[in-house]
């Protein structure tokens, strides 16, 4: 991380926000993952699900030691052919997920598939002996997940989830920064994330597809039969039958960081409004969900497909301080500091930057999970509360109506 001249240093800020409070906080360097063990300990790993992120996956497992990408998979024969490039020489390919789970000499497998996919694929996997890497969310459904985590805590297999954040240097100075009581009480949670899909079309452009060259029929799955239409394919994320818009990709992610910061694994009441103004998906391209909590705190999600501008982040606002954070900083704000000239905002106490992406971090601590066999950082329990919240607040979308979540009979109530 990188530390402005002009602010206090990350650890003279801990020491005296500890020494103020007596809470003797941890420092960064004993919350790193565990060493690498020695070079025998290789990790044969098959890839599910070859699309743009797993690739990205694949790209930077092979920036860590001790693992070797020896199988791929996929529907669709350009990504499979790609994934293969990107893949150790002999890596063998299948088209059929299960063939993969058959091979013994696997011993984890990295799974991004749409998110219909993800219970089936990852519940099959433990089932087969294999540890897991499956990107958020990783259910499609609030039952999906709790099938998940029954299957998952039964089978003692090492299963981590895509919400990297919770291996990311900054991120975890954060929850340190939160612990300590800095901020005072929390009462108000901010979060957005806008992106340009207009803007960007080449990213996920449905007119590439070679319709030829993909099974639909098996991509479907569990989801409803229909025709195939290569938007549907590229932007499933934005199909109720296969994603479920901003929500669970999106705000899966900080909802996760604060149920870790607050340490509230589930809202007491969702209310959410969305439309469709822009682009003629099922799911809305402008979103706003408010999520109540327990310990008397709210959060409220804003998001939009029209305009990158700001791109995502977190805002925690408490009676002594404010903490914004996002994938490129992290920045303190006291209520005792004087406002700058010209602005209604006071200098930050502490700034740190972003050293990069967090996701090398979290992929290294899933193989040293592997090893060691310790719970990971974001373990299929946190995963299934993170997408859940975001799975009621699509429940309060489509009821259209503020609902209640019921924790003990696990079902949403209007």
């Amino acid at each position: 991380m990188n530390i402005g001249k002009s602010n206090l240093t990350r650890r003279r800020f801990l020491k005296d926000s500890a020494s103020e409070i007596g809470t003797g906080l941890v420092l960064w360097s004993s919350l790193s993952p565990a060493k690498v063990l020695g070079a025998n300990d290789r990790i044969r790993i098959g890839a599910i699900g070859t699309g743009g992120r797993t690739q990205y996956l694949m790209q930077l497992l092979k920036k860590l030691a001790g693992n070797e990408l020896v199988a791929v998979c996929d529907v669709y024969e350009p990504r499979l052919s790609q994934a293969a490039a990107i893949a150790a020489q002999a890596a063998k390919q299948y088209r059929d997920y299960g063939e993969l789970l058959e091979n013994k000499e696997i011993d984890a497998v990295v799974i991004g598939s749409p998110d219909h996919w993800h219970k089936q694929m990852t519940i099959d996997a433990v089932q087969a002996g294999k540890d897991v890497y499956v990107e958020k969310p990783i259910s499609h459904s609030i039952q999906e997940g709790l099938e998940m985590v029954r299957a998952v805590e039964s089978s003692g297999r090492i299963v981590q989830t895509g919400t990297q954040q919770r291996s990311w240097e900054h991120y975890l100075l954060g929850k340190q920064i939160v612990d300590s009581g800095k901020l005072g009480r929390i009462n108000f949670v901010y979060t957005f994330w806008y992106q340009n899909y207009g803007r960007h079309a080449e990213w996920h452009d449905p007119r590439s597809i070679q319709a030829a060259k993909l099974n639909w029929k098996q991509w479907l799955g569990s989801a409803p039969d229909q025709p195939f239409t290569p938007e549907k394919y590229v932007l499933w994320r934005w199909y109720w039958d296969f994603g479920g818009g901003a929500l669970t990709d999106l705000m899966t992610h900080w909802i996760d960081v604060i149920q870790w910061y607050m340490g509230t694994p589930a809202p007491i009441t969702a209310l959410t409004n969305g439309n469709r103004y822009i682009q003629s998906w099922d799911c809305p391209d402008t979103i706003t969900c408010i999520l109540e909590y327990p310990k008397n705190y709210t959060v409220t999600y804003n998001g939009s497909m029209a305009s990158n501008i700001d791109d995502g982040g977190i805002e925690f606002r408490g009676t002594q301080g404010t903490l914004k954070i996002d994938r490129e900083h992290l920045a303190f704000y006291s209520e005792e500091s004087k406002v700058v000239q010209g602005t209604n905002a006071p200098e930050p106490e502490l700034f740190v930057r972003s050293s990069g992406d967090g996701t090398l971090a979290h992929l290294g601590n899933f193989l040293n999970c592997v090893r060691s066999r310790k719970t990971p950082t974001a373990n299929i329990r946190v995963a299934h509360e993170a997408a859940r919240s975001s799975h009621i607040g699509n429940a309060a979308l489509k009821m259209q109506r503020k609902v209640k979540w019921n924790a003990q009979q696990e079902r949403v109530e209007s």
